[in-house]
């Protein structure tokens, strides 16, 4: 059975999907863009918009129970492969240790113009 999860420290969904799905001792996190969920604005630079995105991520982990210490798993999307590096070192201050496995991909447009988009698996 399945387990919508919906946080309102973190932005709605942009389209027809939940924030969060637990099945089976699995959450699944839809990618999370940088929104401020309070104002609906995204920073601008790639450093804030990273923070901002798993502060999202961060707000649904806590709603479902979770925390990133259950991460396994991230899917990185950036608009910019330049921005890897500066990305990477907001990264890191989410994940010191036992990091979750990651994968990381340029793509052609994000939505609403973002820099970044990252997704994430968590298991208690």
């Amino acid at each position: 059975m399945k387990k919508i999860i919906h946080s309102d420290q973190a932005p709605k969904a942009v389209g027809p999907y939940s924030q969060a799905v637990e099945a089976g001792g699995v959450l699944y996190v839809s990618g999370q863009l940088p929104v401020n969920p309070a104002d609906g604005s995204i920073p601008e630079t790639i450093e804030a918009q990273t923070a901002q995105s798993l502060d999202n991520i961060g707000a649904i982990l806590k709603e479902a129970g979770y925390g990133f210490e259950h991460v396994v798993k991230s899917t990185v999307l950036l608009a910019d492969m330049n921005d890897f590096a500066a990305m990477n070192a907001v990264y890191a201050q989410y994940y010191s240790s036992d990091m979750p496995a990651r994968v990381c991909y340029q793509v052609a447009q994000l939505p609403m113009g973002a820099k970044v988009e990252i997704e994430t698996v968590a298991v208690k």
